[in-house]
C-alpha cells in the first residue's frame, strides 16, 4: 500500500503540467513558495495553504528527557519546532 513519495523532480513536472508553463518556471515557483514558507515559520509566523495544511511555528518548554541508551535523565532547553496540521480537505480525500 505504501508508495516512495513523490520526487521534487516529478513534482516540478506535475505542477509544469498542471500550469501549462515550462519546468523551469515550475521549480521558481515551487522554490519562491518553499521559501516564502520557511521564512514566515522560522521568524514566529504561521501559513496557511488552503485545502494543504496550516505551517505553524511552535515553542516547546524546557523539559526533562531520559536517553534511551542509557536511561540517563538529563534537561533539554526550551526550543522551537515547526508543526503542521493537515486540512479537513486534504484528510477527507484520502479518506474517501
Amino acid at each position: 500500500m505504501t508508495q516512495k513519495p513523490m520526487t521534487k523532480t516529478q513534482l516540478v513536472a506535475a505542477l509544469a503540467d498542471a500550469t501549462g508553463s515550462d519546468k523551469a518556471s515550475a521549480n521558481r515557483t515551487l522554490e519562491a513558495l518553499t521559501d516564502i514558507v520557511t521564512k514566515e515559520v522560522a521568524a514566529g509566523g504561521a501559513v496557511t495553504l488552503p485545502g494543504l495544511g496550516k505551517f505553524v511555528c511552535r515553542a516547546r518548554p524546557e523539559r526533562m528527557v531520559r536517553n534511551p541508551a542509557t536511561g540517563e535523565q538529563m534537561k533539554k532547553p526550551a526550543d522551537r519546532v515547526a508543526k503542521v496540521t493537515i486540512a479537513k480537505a486534504l484528510k477527507d480525500a484520502v479518506n474517501s
